[in-house]
């Protein structure tokens, strides 16, 4: 055999044995990756918007993983899923959504999960709902007589809710420590009872006939039915912030505000205000346009990165807003 004859079979042999050495660690790879992936037998809860998402967290604390879909300042309404996120779902353990039509682009995802065999939890059908009413000037409201989601607006009904998602968790999540959730939803029941308190003291600020309510759409039906406050309107008058307002829309509302002495309406952080300033320009700018956390909770140091700071940051901007008076243009 020639000496070129004898390299070139060397370095086959060399490229062989590279070759093989390199799959060997490619699988090694694989089984190490396969055997942390089941080998992790921590429970999984699947959340569909985050102010339920951070709920949730207070319930579980270190007892399960939490996963959240809805992203930070997102819109309840119109957020979707990947298709991770749609997978996600049919591997809970357990699913706790709105429901009552809030995540309408999500629902039909945690029915097809319920249908493959997973617990899923409709939080807001649990608290005794409230449906959809005309407001107070008498004006026609689209969706009415329709259940409102927007039920977090009444701390009372979150306390509600602690329990109910506490008792889920411990039925339906093998593995968790029972005494350890109880402690936690009790501990955050006290938190939001303390809330309730703190609310009905400073909405004390506000004389009764003040405590009138117009907002980009309506969405704080359960706050105005718990501390006593009228709801004039919605520059959009649904439960969604999908829906548009007509022309005549914006005159009834105009004139419900006029009539009633209303000078202030509360936009929505997730939605622009442009819908809020077309009103104050019907108004002729005697309209105060004040930005409330209403249905989505803001990235950590936004000032709403919590359900609990939500609605004290909302709380002080509502009374504050309707006791201050508009300051126009």
């Amino acid at each position: 055999m020639s000496r070129n004859a004898a390299k070139k079979r060397v370095r086959v042999r060399v490229a062989r044995l590279r070759s093989l050495l390199m799959g060997l660690v490619a699988l090694v790879t694989v089984v190490a990756a396969t055997a942390c992936t089941t080998g992790d037998d921590r429970p999984d809860i699947v959340v569909t918007t985050n102010i339920l998402g951070d709920i949730t967290r207070e319930v579980v604390g270190d007892e399960a993983d939490v996963t959240v879909l809805m992203k930070p300042n997102a819109d309840p309404h119109s957020f979707g899923l990947s298709a991770v996120q749609a997978a996600e779902l049919e591997r809970a353990d357990l699913v706790v959504y709105n429901g009552l039509g809030l995540e309408e682009n999500v629902l039909r995802h945690v029915a097809a999960a319920h249908e493959s065999g997973v617990a899923t939890f409709e939080a807001g059908r649990a608290v005794d709902p409230l449906t959809f009413r005309a407001g107070d000037d008498g004006g026609p409201e689209d969706g009415e007589g329709q259940p409102d989601p927007h039920f977090w607006t009444d701390p009372d009904r979150v306390r509600k809710a602690t329990g109910l998602i506490a008792a889920q968790v411990i039925e339906h999540v093998d593995g968790v420590d029972e005494d350890a959730v109880r402690a936690n939803a009790g501990r955050y029941e006290k938190e939001l009872a303390d809330l309730t308190t703190w609310m009905e003291k400073s909405f004390d600020r506000v004389p009764e006939d003040e405590r009138a309510l117009v907002t980009n759409h309506h969405v704080f039906g359960y706050l105005a039915d718990r501390f006593g406050f009228r709801v004039i309107g919605a520059v959009v008058p649904s439960g969604t912030t999908l829906a548009s307002p007509s022309s005549s829309d914006l005159r009834s509302l105009t004139r419900a505000m006029d009539e009633a002495g209303v000078r202030t309406v509360f936009a929505d952080s997730s939605q622009p205000k442009r819908l809020a300033e077309v009103l104050r320009t019907e108004l002729d700018g005697r309209v105060e346009v004040v930005e409330l956390y209403s249905e989505s909770l803001t990235a950590p140091g936004e000032g709403a990165d919590t359900y609990l700071r939500m609605m004290r940051a909302n709380t002080t901007a509502m009374t504050d807003g309707l006791t201050a008076g508009p300051t126009g243009d």
